[in-house]
């Protein structure tokens, strides 16, 4: 895989870079768990070229109030599918095993999540169409 295809928010930095493997989609599920759980995006920017920039560098926070209300097992699950260094990321089969994803196959459904979910989905929906 060599050509460079995505969408500023979700692609990975090796993408970027013009050669990948399947790791750069553990990437993008890491953006969109973020984005599911905090209502933005990890990287901002006015326009592609700026957020394209900080996806490269790949540094992004997990701070304030939303973050405070999560679980350190998804923090850390998220922080492992968006390591900037695709060796080190975690692939699809480790993801499976992560602590994170085995203690939500074992539990009941947590509507309270899934709901809070819905609405930064929603809210992420409607700034993208204000930019």
């Amino acid at each position: 895989m060599h050509q460079t295809y995505g969408t500023a928010y979700y692609i990975a930095p090796e993408v970027l870079n013009g050669s990948y493997n399947e790791k750069c989609d553990l990437w993008s599920i890491g953006v969109i768990l973020y984005i599911l759980l905090s209502g933005k995006p990890p990287f901002g920017g006015n326009n592609d070229d700026a957020i394209i920039e900080k996806v490269k560098i790949g540094k992004y926070t997990m701070s304030g109030t939303v973050w405070d209300q999560r679980s350190s097992e998804v923090k850390d699950f998220i922080r492992k599918l968006m390591e900037v260094d695709p060796e080190k990321r975690l692939s699809a089969k480790e993801a499976l095993v992560h602590p994170w994803i085995q203690q939500k196959v074992t539990t009941k459904f947590d509507e309270a999540l899934v709901g809070g979910a819905i609405e930064n989905l929603k809210s992420f929906t409607a700034q993208s169409k204000l930019k």
